[in-house]
């Protein structure tokens, strides 16, 4: 079955190109070109993975980011001609998972995408010495069933949020630098605002399971160097 992705952008050129790119490597593409076209797709058909562009006349990206989000997990990556890091942590306190400025090569767009659909693909998959369940203070992961719960109580998770707290999990009792969870989890080398990345990340992770950053239960944070679970 073919991976089904939605690319939302007002410029039909970029949009059409993006979508000739993603066809050429096999997935099922579905294109919007306004923000209420989009937002109609979102509530009634399912998807693996969104592009959306940021600047739409009419529902802007960061308004079709809210719905998705509302009762959806899967990776959603922001398209937009402004660098500003104000609209980048905006986009990921909204809980996107990957930003890109406009111009990019198309090429790197398909890599960004094959990668977050390579960790969403992959939530939860491992191999048979670490597929048990993780139990540490009431927080409990599943492997098996890509699954967190705080006290019996599901969590729902994003794939990179999921992602996070398993790596950190599987090396509880250890500070774990960001420049090492950031290369683990991201795939990529650590660079300038990585940090203030990760930093979005946990605090959605702290919200959902209700762990106080003041006087944390689950994830601690060191400052200066990384992050911990102490088993």
């Amino acid at each position: 079955m073919k991976l089904r992705i939605l690319v939302v952008d007002d410029e039909k050129t970029i949009t059409d190109l993006v979508g000739i790119y993603l066809r050429n490597e096999g997935y099922d593409v579905t294109l919007a070109y306004t923000g209420a076209d989009a937002a109609n797709l979102i509530l009634t058909r399912e998807f693996d993975l969104a592009i959306l562009d940021v600047m739409l006349p009419d529902i802007d990206g960061f308004e079709l980011l809210r719905t998705i989000r509302a009762d959806h997990t899967y990776p959603v990556i922001m398209l937009t001609a402004r660098s500003a890091p104000a609209d980048k942590i905006e986009g990921l306190s909204l809980g996107a998972d990957d930003y890109v400025v406009k111009p990019f090569r198309p090429l790197v767009l398909v890599a960004r995408v094959k990668a977050q659909l390579r960790r969403y693909t992959s939530y939860g998959s491992r191999d048979e010495q670490t597929s048990r369940i993780i139990s540490i203070n009431g927080l409990e992961i599943n492997p098996d069933a890509h699954s967190v719960t705080v006290d019996g109580k599901p969590v729902r998770c994003t794939p990179i949020e999921y992602s996070i707290l398993l790596y950190l999990a599987e090396n509880r009792g250890r500070i774990v630098p960001v420049e090492d969870l950031f290369r683990a989890v991201w795939n990529e080398e650590f660079m300038q605002g990585s940090n203030n990345t990760i930093m979005v990340h946990i605090r959605h992770l702290r919200e959902k399971s209700g762990d106080d950053a003041q006087n944390p239960r689950f994830i601690k944070n060191i400052w200066g160097v990384g992050y911990t679970i102490e088993g």
